[in-house]
């Protein structure tokens, strides 16, 4: 009888003689094809893993060699640059130039606060690429007054106090002083209409008129 129950233990382990699933052949292989469901994505993975710092090295690679040189006129210095053809103005100034004064706001061309003057003429920077102004005038907040020798503008609007947290002052300031050379009625309605391209998050549009104004009657 001990035979038997022997035999009969022997035949459970093996999956049974006759090739029937006893339920520890089927626990058995259930384990055996969970390990093999984890494995296979960790051994596909680490060959991807290892080839992806050879992609990014291939990307800024290619960055480098897909730059071209621009030449910049900048507050009357001329900068030679090595830019991406895809950089705007704004970006190029910033990041290649180092003239942070001029500040990225929504990047779309509705706040206002990247304004630069190009030729003489105001120009939102985020909406234009560095290359398109090879040999361009640039005139940015940096080029308009240093302290100790502020721009009546920018003189003014320290003494209206026309701006709070300062991000979109350079902005309205670049376009006050162009403001001066444009057509522009003598009211206070005219300055908000030709200053509406520049946006203040914390509202203090009646001192920048005021600023703005100030400067126009001492013109």
């Amino acid at each position: 009888m001990a035979d038997e129950k022997q035999k009969a233990g022997s035949a459970e382990d093996s999956g049974g003689a006759a090739g029937k699933v006893t339920r520890r052949s089927f626990l058995s292989h259930l384990g055996a094809a969970g390990v093999a469901a984890t494995a296979s994505p960790l051994l596909a993975a680490a060959p991807a893993a290892a080839a992806m710092p050879e992609a990014s090295e291939a990307a800024s690679d290619a960055k480098i060699v897909g730059s071209v040189p621009v030449s910049l006129r900048v507050n009357g210095k001329v900068l030679k640059l090595q830019v991406d053809p895809r950089a705007t103005l704004l970006d190029t100034l910033r990041e290649s130039a180092g003239l942070t004064g001029t500040k990225k706001g929504c990047d779309h061309g509705q706040c206002g606060a990247c304004t630069v003057h190009v030729n003489g003429r105001r120009v939102n920077s985020c909406l234009s690429f560095a290359v398109m102004h090879e040999g361009d005038e640039i005139t940015t907040i940096e080029g308009i007054g240093q302290p100790g020798n502020l721009h009546p503008m920018q003189a003014a609007f320290v003494e209206h106090d026309g701006y709070q947290c300062g991000y979109c002052t350079s902005g309205q300031i670049m376009s006050a002083v162009a403001l001066l050379k444009e057509p522009c009625g003598p009211t206070d309605a005219d300055v908000k209409e030709l200053m509406s391209g520049n946006i203040c998050r914390c509202g203090a549009y009646p001192n920048i008129v005021a600023a703005v104004q100030q400067v126009r009657l001492r013109s």
